[in-house]
């Protein structure tokens, strides 16, 4: 799971985003409706998109704990946390707009948290460092 030479920081915090990422793949395949609530309508197939990414954060999660695939892991949850931005400023917005949803108190830091999320996948990962 870790290297001798890893700070154990760096793979706590990859075990905890790992486990965050498996939680939420499992939720995306297990309970779609509330993620399909919020895709935004120009997504095509979201029933298909929301099974797909639900695989991608299962599959990013059990990269994260091989040696071999964890920078490259790091790097594609990085990059899948940008792309799913737009749905979370869809949920924003239509949570806020209607005042039937979630308020303020959830979406400002869950939409300020997204850059934190991809920091975490790469800091996690290292896919910059040197294999060791």
């Amino acid at each position: 799971m870790g290297t001798p030479a890893e700070r154990p920081w760096r793979l706590y915090g990859r075990v905890l985003l790992a486990c965050l990422y498996l939680l939420a793949g499992v939720l995306h395949l297990w309970v779609p409706r509330p993620f399909l609530g919020i895709t935004p309508a120009w997504v095509p197939h979201p029933e298909m998109v929301i099974a797909l990414t639900g695989a991608c954060e299962i599959a990013g999660a059990i990269g994260l704990f091989t040696v071999r695939l964890r920078k490259f892991a790091g790097a594609m949850l990085a990059l899948y946390a940008l792309c799913v931005f737009p749905a979370n400023v869809q949920h924003a917005v239509q949570d806020l707009s209607t005042g039937t949803g979630l308020g303020w108190v959830y979406h400002v830091p869950r939409l300020f948290a997204q850059p934190l999320l991809c920091w975490w996948a790469l800091w996690a990962a290292g896919p910059w460092q040197p294999r060791r």
